[in-house]
């Protein structure tokens, strides 16, 4: 299937969660509009390989682990993890154009990372760097979920908080008032994506800050700062200082409260999408509460987005030339997109010219 150039195939995508591979696990997962297996073998080695056997495509997630191989349990041809076929019961001579597609994983911060564009470009240098995601000092519990949507639909709303206000007033937002008072401070341009700061001074605690404190009723010096890095990952900074006491001048304000949010939207097709997703706090790290509340807070926001994003969906789907008017608040989701369109575009002449 051709994707008609709308996915950056060389790039690093999450795949998986390291712990949906447990127990010998065979993880059938599509990754832009490609059927892929994942599994881990005996070695401890991640292994991806298109889920469909080169003989009749019976999917290889249907198969069997043998060491870091598996086996086909259609005709029972065995592919180790390059992908090339290395037994056929019955058949001593094996053809050497059998086998099947592997692709390149790393496993890094408890995911797992896959590239689905050309092997040789596979750099693991390129994956993002995100320390708090393998700092001990951080606490939280991994999510996943699945949207009905195209990823940058997604993409869109978080790079958007003014949405806080109005979908997530009592969970993430706390009022309206976050829409009409506060500004991002600054949209810096980068060549892999934006970043944008955006502080709201003297605030209510919105509820899920709410739930995990102690003085609930204190105002607070609320900054945001968000990171959306091409592909689709979305990287955002969280604090909340006592208000009044010079946080967002540099002060070390005691009783501050620090959160760090990684999320990855990974495209299965055009118009649906994988979301894995960690909240992380460093306060009282060794009470489970903490992370169990923060988890339900988040799934409780995003299910508050999956509703409008998918809903987006089906209207796009109705009508996909319907055009969008711009607004004041989509400056970076803009950028994002553009930059996103180029670095397609600039792999789409790379291969044509090959």
């Amino acid at each position: 299937m051709t994707d008609d150039g709308i996915f950056l195939r060389n790039s690093w995508y999450v795949a998986a969660w390291n712990h949906e591979l447990i127990d010998g696990t065979k993880l059938a997962r599509t990754i832009l509009e490609r059927p892929v297996v994942i599994y881990r073998g005996a070695s401890g080695k991640v292994v991806a390989l298109d889920d469909r056997c080169c003989h009749r495509a019976a999917p290889l997630s249907m198969g069997r682990i043998e060491g870091d191989d598996i086996r086909c349990m259609y005709h029972g041809m065995k592919f180790e993890p390059g992908g090339k076929c290395i037994q056929i019961p019955g058949q001593d001579m094996i053809p050497p154009k059998l086998g099947v597609r592997s692709y390149p994983v790393v496993e890094r911060y408890n995911l797992i990372w896959i590239w689905m564009g050309e092997a040789e470009k596979a750099d693991p240098n390129l994956i993002v760097d995100y320390p708090p995601l393998a700092d001990a000092k951080w606490r939280g519990l991994p999510g996943y979920m699945h949207y009905k949507a195209n990823w940058l639909l997604i993409v869109d709303n978080l790079s958007d908080f003014a949405h806080l206000a109005f979908v997530h007033t009592h969970t993430l937002g706390g009022s309206e008032e976050y829409a009409y008072k506060t500004k991002p401070v600054a949209i810096e341009k980068l060549d892999d994506g934006f970043r944008v700061e955006r502080w709201h001074m003297g605030a209510e605690p919105p509820p899920y800050h709410q739930k995990v404190i102690s003085n609930r009723a204190d105002k607070i010096d609320r900054r945001n700062i968000g990171r959306m890095i091409v592909p689709g990952i979305f990287l955002l900074d969280t604090m909340f200082a006592p208000a009044g006491q010079g946080a967002e001048k540099g002060v070390q304000v005691p009783g501050t409260r620090q959160y760090r949010n990684a999320q990855f939207m990974t495209p299965e097709t055009r118009s649906s999408t994988h979301f894995f997703w960690n909240y992380l706090h460093d306060f009282e790290i060794d009470n489970p509460n903490i992370s169990l509340s923060l988890r339900n807070s988040l799934e409780e926001a995003f299910n508050e987005d999956k509703a409008i994003i998918e809903a987006q969906q089906t209207v796009f789907d109705a009508d996909p030339n319907y055009q969008l008017l711009a607004i004041g608040a989509d400056a970076a989701l803009t950028y994002f997109r553009w930059v996103l369109a180029r670095r397609i575009e600039a792999e789409k002449s790379a291969a044509k010219a090959a």
